[in-house]
């Protein structure tokens, strides 16, 4: 039996460590390694690459992508997703902690909120492009690998650069209706975000420092006034070309180029919500107006597509209410009824938006006349068949209980058309639109 003492904790990993640190130096050393990390840095041959110009970048990035992801994060608590048959991420677990119940004040809070995250997931575009740009080296640096620490700085990386790879594709893709996947989109794009800031806290947390000191070490107001002539190569940093090529671009010149591409995006896209900005807005798919008719605004689903049969929308058509007791009603009968009229917009979660005045029921009053209680949770369901997404919607009791929640007859002064949801149809200040349900049939108020 030995007499030597067994090796502390803290030597016990070390000894654990040290043969794959031993086989890691093994693998990325020699001087085939050493050639190959020399021709890749050949590649790389910018004289405007380097740890300021990566900081610019950053520093925005810094800014955008956190509001960006907290108005991610209020999207989805619009949704109400602790209501019955509302949450599109129901396994979501712990990354649920934050959810509240959804505001119906102003009208204009989602609009907003979601407007400001598509927007600016846009705009930030050509920013993340140009930041990618400028640390290209480190992505296809030789070895790949230097040390255990090194591989978790890779791994971060792997969360950051294919986590918002992820976030823009999905995104992007759903604003112009493109499915070619067959997973879910609001799956993927709600747990790609958390696991896209994940590496980007990390990120943050490991090269902050490096940032400040980048930023500190060139003046912005001297670099805008450099011309291409005088511009010159950063002094020191890893990402600083070892064989500069004479410049092509100053830095004046990069930065004004990312800052015109990202406000040509915006000039181009906004106008989907911001509605002075609808001449504009080219690349929105439904950014644009595109005549006088009442009706001829923004629509997602159309009658066509929601395959509802056109007879049960006629004459025969009755509205089922149903609280302490149940009341059908024909579409005479509710125009009858005491209106109300709001100008209220409607609110995609694909960013586009729109303004306008619809005339209807009040929910309050439908509450009284099935003997509910004013302000309670609402279950309302459309005509379209089973199955379809978002058939039916529940409403919060605030939402429900807001005055100027409607159940709309008319909208302009005109009768809804059918692709905007005759016979009736949901309009709900501050809540998303595939909530303020279409061709309704059944509106349930429910119980405390």
């Amino acid at each position: 039996m030995s007499d030597r003492p067994a090796p502390a904790p803290a030597n016990r990993l070390a000894l654990r460590l040290a043969r794959p640190v031993a086989l890691i130096r093994r693998v990325v050393s020699g001087p085939e390694i050493d050639a190959l990390a020399a021709k890749t840095q050949r590649l790389w041959r910018s004289p405007i690459r380097g740890p300021w110009i990566t900081s610019v970048f950053g520093s925005l990035l810094l800014v955008g992508i956190p509001i960006m992801f907290v108005t991610g994060l209020l999207s989805y608590v619009a949704y109400d997703p602790r209501l019955a048959g509302n949450d599109n991420t129901p396994q979501h677990g712990i990354l649920g902690f934050y959810l509240f119940n959804w505001v119906s004040s102003p009208s204009w809070v989602y609009r907003i909120s979601q407007g400001i995250h598509v927007s600016l997931g846009l705009v930030l575009l050509p920013i993340i492009l140009a930041k990618l740009w400028s640390v290209i080296p480190k992505l296809f640096e030789v070895p790949p690998v230097r040390s255990v620490a090194h591989a978790l700085e890779r791994v971060s990386l792997v969360l950051l650069v294919g986590g918002i790879g992820l976030e823009l594709a999905t995104g992007i893709a759903d604003i112009e209706y493109f499915y070619p996947w067959k997973f879910d989109f609001y799956d993927v794009h709600f747990y790609g975000a958390w696991a896209f800031m994940s590496g980007f806290l990390i990120h943050v947390w490991v090269k902050f420092p490096a940032m400040v000191k980048a930023l500190r070490s060139r003046s912005l107001r001297r670099e805008l006034s450099t011309s291409l002539a005088d511009t010159r190569p950063e002094t020191s940093g890893e990402l600083v070309a070892r064989a500069p090529a004479p410049a092509t671009i100053s830095r004046r010149g990069l930065i004004g180029l990312v800052m015109g591409a990202s406000a040509t995006v915006f000039f181009t896209t906004a106008g989907e919500t911001i509605r002075s900005l609808h001449g504009t807005a080219l690349l929105a798919p439904r950014g644009r107006r595109k005549g006088r008719d009442p009706n001829d605004f923004e629509v997602n689903i159309t009658f066509e597509t929601s395959r509802i049969d056109p007879r049960v929308t006629g004459a025969r058509w009755r509205l089922e209410v149903e609280g302490q007791r149940r009341v059908k009603l024909s579409r005479a009968q509710l125009l009858s009824m005491p209106q109300t009229t709001a100008e209220l917009p409607i609110a995609c979660v694909e960013g586009w938006s729109t303004v306008q005045t619809w005339t209807g029921v009040a929910l309050v009053d439908l509450a009284r006349l099935a003997g509910a209680k004013v302000g309670s949770d609402l279950l309302a369901v459309s005509l379209e068949p089973p199955g379809s997404p978002y058939r039916s919607a529940t409403l919060a009791g605030n939402q429900a209980g807001n005055p100027a929640a409607l159940l709309a007859l008319k909208v302009n002064g005109a009768d809804l058309s059918p692709d905007h949801g005759f016979p009736a149809r949901i309009i709900v200040p501050g809540a998303p639109g595939v909530h303020c349900t279409k061709w309704v049939q059944q509106l349930r108020f429910l119980p405390s």
